[in-house]
């Protein structure tokens, strides 16, 4: 098909996990003649999860892209991962879709899934129609799930179809707008015939006629007039309403079906034609001009400048690195150069794709709704805009959400910590929600996400794609050593005599404790010349490496003054080396003479928890020694604000989700350092002296 943006459809398909979204999607591509065959993601054939990570666990993982024909349109199908470890994914893949298809299981109902990729949806104003899938399943409850979707997402939604059956007996649909059923034949082939709507389901079609046209006619003051003085509306009037409504998202529209028995799936392709936007009607893009002169309206027209923004990176060891752009305005060809408005370089390639799950089909030219993917750019990341340097401009790209659980990644293979860091920075041009960073405190390798399943599979995908083993092990908590109170006059000496050259250096120190956050001073406080200044250096290097490794438990030591006032040396025995061991001799001494405590990291942590699971958090929050600071409500959440020790909250994300149902989110970073109470050191002590 010689595409138009008019004809493109960019459709996203959200869920909740275990919806059945990636099965709608590979029955709209069997239909759209994408593909020969119905690929099953039970059976592992799916067009749509091929990813390894994801035929092991039946789901997705990563967004994949694919397209199809359908009534004069062109469909580009955006299936993106609905496990909540992988949401970050589709809140950035949405940046590519007109319209989002969002798939409830008939047997499940509305899930937190649900709920946040329909935030996500809000988040960039996107029409959406909802599809309840499994109609042919056990316990399935087309009016539950209704009901719930009344209650749970904030919509002006409804039904316009309605289920003939249900369970096993589920045989079709009947269609509220044009009146009439459709019966399927049950085979996967997607075939039904017209028929009148069967004499049980009259009255009730009747009703929900009546309230669907209610509601479609709120999307025009004038036919909400004569609808309201008792005027008989014609169907092509309640048609051309109802295909504004949802376009403009006033009106969300709620079909019904079976995905694995392509039952109803012809009639969500027709809506999608019929009243989802093509890439023209989206409107003008509100940008910001790259030399930072305001806001800037691009039309999306092939007339228009280039200007795109990238979604998605693939990084792939042998293809190099695929770059996942959707065409916003103007055209972009084969073998040209683009202007990276972020970076501000330019970009030369030469080939363009358009995606077919896991194969790529070149093509010569991108037009306005194009899906496109271009290899090997060398700078350009994901969020960044390509466009023309004559028109620069910047696209203000979604935000990944923010990792929350971490792991000390360890090299399986003792030596290959460089190439585990290495491959594993690969990885984090493809995923944004991965963190890596290397805790100078503990020298491990800190890898943040934002669940197990996650880092679980970006493990997997690191050993299949490069070869890398790791062990995900738990973080250690970098705690710190100080003193409490201040020790005078601590003197060492140092001295060998047992053949050859002698060793001898004596030191005299004063030590007290700084205000928290101030780290390690050292003074040099001599008078007379009992210490001949050329070694106060050797000193001062003894004791930056004394402070590495504490009396209590080996932790680094820090909030300390060493006043270094006198000592004695010797002509011939004294030496650099001699003072250096004195000074790390004293210190250890001095620190053993005082009150040594321990010091623990702090967290400052955001909670955001239905109001319901609030009591439950802050109950929570307590147990692990943490101080709720303050609250405020956040539309119907309530964020809790608190400071919590780190060792409390290493697997905060995995208690969380329990507590609140999977509907908490937080967000933390390190605050600062407090002392850890006394019976807590003794347990921490002990454990230190059994791993040495």
């Amino acid at each position: 098909m010689n595409r138009k943006s008019e004809q493109i459809r960019n459709v996203a398909l959200v869920a909740h996990v275990g919806s059945g979204k990636t099965s709608l999607g590979e029955a709209i591509l069997l239909n759209g003649k994408g593909t020969t065959r119905l690929g099953s993601v039970d059976e592992g054939t799916s067009h749509l999860d091929f990813e390894p990570e994801e035929i092991k666990r039946r789901i997705t993982i990563s967004t994949s892209i694919h397209h199809c024909e359908w009534k004069k349109c062109y469909f580009n199908l955006i299936d993106t991962p609905g496990d909540d470890n992988f949401l970050s994914d589709t809140r950035l893949s949405l940046q590519a879709a007109d319209g989002l298809v969002v798939v409830i299981d008939a047997t499940a109902g509305v899930k937190v899934g649900t709920e946040k990729v329909w935030n996500f949806a809000d988040e960039q104003g996107l029409p959406r129609a909802i599809f309840i899938n499994k109609m042919d399943r056990e316990r399935a409850d087309f009016f539950g799930v209704m009901e719930g979707i009344d209650k749970t997402l904030e919509a002006k939604a409804s039904p316009v179809f309605l289920p003939i059956g249900s369970e096993d007996k589920f045989e079709g649909l009947v269609d509220l707008i044009k009146m009439k059923a459709y019966v399927y034949t049950k085979d996967g082939s997607g075939k039904f015939q017209n028929s009148e709507i069967p004499e049980d389901m009259k009255a009730s079609a009747d009703e929900w006629r009546e309230k669907m046209i209610e509601n479609i006619v709120e999307a025009n003051d004038e036919l909400m007039e004569k609808y309201l003085e008792g005027e008989e509306l014609s169907a092509q009037q309640i048609e051309e309403t109802f295909t504004h409504a949802v376009k403009s998202g006033h009106l969300v529209p709620i079909l019904c079906g079976s995905a694995t028995l392509n039952v109803g799936v012809p009639q969500l392709m027709d809506l999608i034609a019929q009243a989802f936007p093509s890439p023209v009607e989206r409107g003008a893009f509100e940008v910001i001009g790259a030399a930072g002169e305001g806001s800037i309206k691009r039309m999306p027209t092939e007339d228009s400048p280039f200007s795109s923004l990238v979604f998605k990176t693939v990084a792939d060891p042998f293809a190099g690195k695929l770059s996942l752009l959707r065409v916003l305005s103007g055209t972009l060809k084969a073998d040209s150069t683009v202007y990276n408005a972020n970076q501000k370089i330019k970009e030369k390639f030469g080939q363009i794709y358009i995606l077919e799950g896991k194969k790529q089909e070149n093509v010569e030219i991108g037009i306005p709704g194009d899906i496109l993917a271009i290899p090997k750019l060398k700078e350009t990341k994901t969020g960044d805009t390509l466009c023309l340097e004559s028109a620069p401009i910047i696209y203000k790209s979604a935000v990944p959400l923010p990792p929350v659980l971490s792991y000390a990644a360890e090299a399986k293979v003792k030596g290959s910590e460089d190439k585990v860091f290495s491959s594993l920075a690969k990885l984090l041009e493809e995923d944004l929600t991965l963190r890596l960073e290397r805790d100078q405190t503990t020298s491990e390798i800190i890898l943040s996400g934002t669940g197990q399943i996650h880092l679980e599979a970006t493990c997997e995908k690191l050993k299949r794609k490069f070869g890398v083993e790791v062990n995900l092990k738990p973080v250690k908590v970098p705690y710190q050593e100080t003193i409490k109170k201040p020790v005078n006059g601590v003197v060492y000496r140092h001295k060998k005599q047992s053949g050859g050259r002698g060793q001898f250096a004596e030191v005299h120190f004063d030590l007290s404790p700084l205000e928290r956050g101030a780290g390690f001073e050292f003074e040099e406080a001599l008078v007379g010349m009992n210490v001949p200044r050329n070694f106060v250096p050797a000193v001062e290097k003894g004791l930056n490496e004394a402070i590495q490794s504490g009396v209590l438990a080996g932790y680094p030591v820090v909030d300390l003054k060493v006043r270094f006032y006198d000592g004695k040396s010797h002509d011939v025995d004294s030496s650099e080396m001699a003072f250096k061991i004195a000074a790390i001799m004293c210190l250890k001494k001095a620190m053993q003479e005082t009150t040594s405590v321990l010091l623990e990291p702090v967290m400052k942590m955001e909670i955001t928890v239905p109001e319901e699971s609030m009591g439950d958090v802050m109950g929570d929050l307590n147990s692990r020694r943490g101080r709720v600071l303050g609250m405020d409500s956040q539309g119907r959440s309530q964020v809790i604000k608190a400071q919590v020790p780190m060792s409390e909250v290493l697997q905060y994300a995995i208690d969380l989700n329990a507590i609140s149902g999977g509907r908490g989110t937080f967000r933390m970073e390190r605050s600062h350092y407090e002392e850890v109470p006394a019976q807590l050191t003794e347990k921490i002590v002990a454990q230190a002296k059994k791993t040495e």
